[in-house]
């Protein structure tokens, strides 16, 4: 059986009103006929388990995730359901995490203790700011007192809670940014989600604000508040292990570092991805190898052949190909080398860790040396953003400063 992690993405895509700075796949929703949604996420799930465990082993969960959108709008019926489904047809190891994301309303939060009944073990709080100017700015749908109650109520039913803040606001200085830091960390349990505000192209805030006016005006305060960030956080136990996430040692959130190390997750709902390997651990030829009637046996079938998956995002079409069909996969494909090099590198630099030598030979079949374009690659490493050894490709603190250009220098 395989022992790396696994896990299972479920994505509810409604939301009571949509945040001005989000571009998720989400969508506002005053009713929900949420039996009818139960039984389509249910069914493709059963698909979806269907459609791994072609092999005829199960492959247990190490991880759960309810998405979105919001789905503390869930009812908590539903929530366990879907849990049981998923242990049904998957099972889950002893250590399981199960999250789901909330919004810390008066609304949702009086459902905690179901969810906590349903077998969620881990609450995701999208709390934002602690600062009710900021959370107006922001469009939140509570206010600082609200998520101080959530935060207390959470930290009463749940083993495990992290709540998400969003810095890097028009006009917030440093010594603000600090105060409003040390807060969080003094109501934090043992992981915290910090994220620099970005406008994304086509979100309701980007359309308000102009963005070129946006970047000038925050981006000279965003490399100090990304430091003072650091500093704080590491003085606190709380190391980024993740260019946004932090946790005490042992902390980490399961089910995003199955993002980030590249290991298999599969995706229902509305939008969701997956990244599988959908074949069994058999191998295969090489019809070019094939030298004097002797055929040489190349690297893991199931290697080679990580997929990727897509649902249809709209809810309404998904939902009606998911009662017709019994699943709402837009696309299944397999990833050639070159994507799956892009992609590892895209996750795995996000990584404190980074990414591990032996692990990238697994997944692309080539060393680190033989994938990437040397000179780009040296002159990386010469001016200190990236760190090549032993035990794998890293980005330094420079480096995951400025992230996106080290990539793009990278996979260029």
């Amino acid at each position: 059986m395989d022992k790396r992690d696994f896990g299972l993405y479920i994505h509810w895509p409604f939301c009571l009103f949509k945040c001005p700075y989000c571009d998720f796949n989400s969508y506002e929703a005053a009713d929900t006929d949420h039996p009818r949604w139960r039984r389509a996420l249910l069914s493709e799930l059963d698909h979806m388990a269907e459609r791994i465990n072609v092999c005829g082993t199960k492959r247990p969960l190490t991880s759960v995730f309810f998405g979105g959108g919001t789905p503390s709008l869930m009812e908590a019926g539903s929530v366990a359901a879907l849990i049981e489904s998923a242990d049904s047809n998957f099972g889950m190891t002893r250590d399981v995490e199960i999250t789901l994301e909330a919004n810390p309303t008066s609304v949702e939060a009086r459902h905690f203790a179901n969810f906590r009944a349903a077998g969620v073990n881990r609450l995701s709080l999208g709390i934002q700011a602690l600062d009710d100017r900021a959370l107006a700015f922001l469009g939140r749908g509570h206010d600082k007192a609200q998520a101080l109650e959530a935060l207390t109520l959470a930290k009463r039913i749940f083993p495990n809670y992290s709540f998400d803040l969003i810095y890097a606001r028009p006009g917030q200085t440093l010594a603000a940014w600090r105060t409003e830091l040390g807060q969080a960390l003094a109501l934090a349990d043992d992981h915290l989600s910090l994220y620099q505000l970005t406008l994304a192209l086509g979100s309701p805030l980007a359309a308000q604000i102009k963005v070129s006016d946006f970047v000038s005006s925050t981006k000279s305060n965003a490399t100090a508040l990304y430091e003072a960030t650091q500093e704080i956080t590491a003085k606190e136990g709380m190391h980024a292990y993740e260019i946004s996430n932090h946790a005490r040692k042992g902390s980490e959130s399961r089910h995003n570092l199955t993002y980030w190390r590249y290991e298999d997750y599969a995706g229902i709902g509305p939008g969701a991805h997956g990244r599988l390997l959908l074949a069994c651990g058999t191998t295969i030829e090489d019809p070019a190898s094939k030298t004097s009637g002797v055929t040489v046996r190349k690297r893991p079938f199931r290697d080679r052949l990580k997929t990727a998956l897509r649902q249809i995002p709209t809810p309404e079409k998904w939902l009606a190909v998911v009662e017709k069909t019994g699943h709402g996969t837009l696309e299944e494909a397999p990833l050639d080398a070159a994507q799956l090099r892009t992609e590892i590198l895209l996750m795995g630099l996000r990584l404190s860790t980074g990414i591990n030598r032996t692990r990238f030979r697994e997944i692309t079949g080539e060393t680190l040396e033989d994938a990437l374009n040397q000179k780009s690659l040296n002159k990386l490493i010469f001016n200190e953003f990236l760190l090549l050894d032993e035990e794998g490709l890293r980005a330094t603190t420079q480096g995951r400063q400025r992230l996106d250009s080290v990539l793009a220098a990278l996979l260029n």
